[in-house]
């Protein structure tokens, strides 16, 4: 049982890591844009973190994913393993 957990933890764990690269650049201001670029900084830098919002925004969208991913596997068998056969076959 420790083995399933783990396993899901795994799983769950590289979909939040991929998820928050994606989420990162959602409502992001630069230092160029707000016009207060801090000297010794790029003008790119984000002039503001916000690390609340973006950790619970990639938690909220990485637990849909993982849900997604756990109903296919429990219920319809469609598992890592089965990818190849849900794509279009070009023999």
């Amino acid at each position: 049982m420790l083995q399933i957990f783990l396993q899901g933890f795994a799983v769950y764990f590289i979909i939040w890591w991929m998820t928050l690269f994606a989420v990162l650049p959602i409502g992001l201001r630069t230092q160029a844009e707000d016009n207060d670029v801090v000297l010794g900084t790029v003008p790119s830098a984000p002039s503001r973190f916000r690390a609340v919002f973006t950790f619970s925004l990639t938690t909220l969208i990485s637990a849909l994913i993982y849900g997604t991913w756990y109903v296919c596997d429990t219920y319809f068998g469609w598992g890592f393993d089965a990818l190849p056969q849900l794509g279009p076959s070009f023999y």
